[in-house]
């Protein structure tokens, strides 16, 4: 099976956006997908969240199938939505001095993809 770590860096929705659909179209199509959301990033999910965004049915059918694997702790606290990302039951990648470790996916197996 083709594994895919799609580590999402740019804070830009329409960039984002592209990264759910990626891991929904790589997930239908039998890859195992993990999105694991760093740097400005971060600062998106609390609009995503909300149920009036275009793009919150996205979002939540990604964290529904589980493609989120989760977000990088460090960034999440500088870009002040720690807490709301907690809230959405997204759990802290942090083992790399607070952000996630790109050799641990590789490791694992999955081949990296930066956005």
């Amino acid at each position: 099976m083709k594994k895919m770590a799609l580590f999402a860096f740019n804070g830009e929705l329409m960039c984002f956006v592209h990264v759910l659909l990626n891991a929904i179209d790589m997930n239908e199509k039998g890859y195992e997908v993990k999105i694991i959301i760093e740097g400005s990033a971060t600062k998106l999910v609390p609009d995503l969240a909300k149920k009036g965004n275009p793009m919150s049915g996205l979002y939540e059918k990604a964290k529904g199938l589980g493609l989120i694997d989760g977000a990088c702790k460090a960034c999440s606290n500088k870009m002040g939505v720690l807490d709301q990302i907690k809230g959405e039951g997204i759990r802290f990648l942090d083992e790399m001095m607070g952000h996630p470790s790109m050799a641990r996916y590789i490791e694992y197996g999955f081949e990296i993809a930066t956005f």
